[in-house]
């Protein structure tokens, strides 16, 4: 008799970071009790031992408290070294409050994800698995602090290692009008071309750039101009 074989969930590896060690633990137990989800590789409560432990099991995913035992800003040391050494590992910033800064810059450092500790752990665990799926997770206050952020820089530019301009001067228009928060109809009336043709410059851009939405495109064009 043919006996059906269960369908294999792939497991995701995680990295906790978090200066209260019992935090660590709670945030690791509720993980484990997640089902064929989660494996918790490590768990560390300073800055040089979770880059140490980065380096040494490159997760899939971390996450990583801004508050460290060796600073309350430590954290972001973390994530910017993460975004240095270019790992595949998806970082997730654990904050205490929606702060305006810290999340502007949680995503500056190269977070894919911005979570409060008063959320629920269920929230943590879909958070987990969207980020890992390539996603951001961000709330729409979040992504206000973000595009709030955005109006007060200077004029959209992207350009690549060597300087040259990865978009025409049109796409670069089409990304602006997005970061404003100008839906596809808008976009076209605004630069009176048809929406068709808006759909299209977006493709190209998301090509171009490697972004697979909106929203990621927002916080590539705020990270690109907040470092250039």
């Amino acid at each position: 008799m043919f006996v059906p074989v269960p369908f294999s969930v792939q497991r995701i590896q995680v990295l906790v970071a978090d200066a209260d060690p019992m935090g660590s633990q709670l945030i690791a137990g509720a993980l484990k009790r997640c089902r064929n989800q989660f494996d918790i590789v490590a768990m560390s409560s300073n800055s040089s031992d979770a880059i140490l432990k980065l380096n040494e099991h490159k997760p899939d995913v971390a996450v990583i408290s801004a508050e460290l035992q060796d600073g309350p800003l430590m954290g972001f040391k973390v994530l910017n070294e993460l975004r240095v050494a270019q790992f595949k590992t998806a970082p997730v910033m654990l904050l205490r409050d929606s702060e305006r800064d810290l999340v502007i810059d949680a995503f500056r450092s190269g977070a894919r994800g911005v979570f409060l500790r008063v959320q629920s752990f269920k929230a943590l665990s879909k958070c987990i698995r969207m980020v890992h799926k390539g996603e951001v997770w961000a709330s729409n206050a979040d992504l206000e602090f973000v595009l709030e952020a955005l109006t007060h820089l200077k004029p959209f530019q992207i350009v690549g290692a060597h300087g040259l301009r990865l978009l025409t001067k049109r796409e670069e228009d089409v990304v602006r009008l997005v970061a404003e928060g100008m839906r596809n109809l808008e976009i076209a009336q605004q630069l009176n071309v048809n929406e068709h043709t808006v759909r299209n410059y977006l493709f190209r851009i998301f090509e171009k750039l490697g972004v697979s939405s909106r929203v990621e495109l927002v916080l590539y064009a705020f990270s690109k101009q907040m470092t250039g």
